[in-house]
């Protein structure tokens, strides 16, 4: 049995993750953001901890300190971020930190500005808090 190109194309652009230039839209409810911004890959702690230690997208280490990991000062720590937070919450700091504390100098990784693209895609923060929620001391 052959299945048409067109249905293969379309299961494709669906199974397809949103690219990094573009913000996926999510719903704030309280305190954070209680939907996964991603519907078929959830996130991974492995590639989380990889983001936050790269000098690209997150960068959280150059302000953020995380023990066993090289980590700045000018930030509090992250270690037992994730029994202080929930998903939701750390969802929502990652994406729109604005949201959480105004005026902070914490960047927010997924709120697109302007015609600048979001520095973190809809996968990646959801790695990064799957990571951060593993950090419980």
């Amino acid at each position: 049995m052959r299945v048409p190109i067109v249905l293969i194309a379309a299961a494709l652009a669906a199974a397809a993750p949103v690219a990094r230039g573009q913000a996926v839209p999510y719903e704030v409810v309280k305190d954070g953001i209680p939907s996964p911004l991603t519907a078929t890959t959830p996130g991974a702690a492995a590639r989380g901890k990889l983001l936050l230690q790269q000098r690209q997208q997150a960068n959280c280490l150059q302000c953020h300190a995380i023990k066993g990991l090289n980590g700045g000062s000018s930030a509090p720590p992250l270690d037992g971020i994730g029994a202080s937070l929930t998903v939701p919450q750390l969802r929502l700091s990652v994406v729109d930190f604005s949201q959480v504390a105004a005026g902070r100098a914490m960047p927010s990784f997924h709120k697109a500005r302007g015609d600048a693209a979001p520095r973190l895609s809809a996968q990646e923060v959801e790695d990064v808090v799957a990571y951060l929620a593993t950090l419980r001391l």
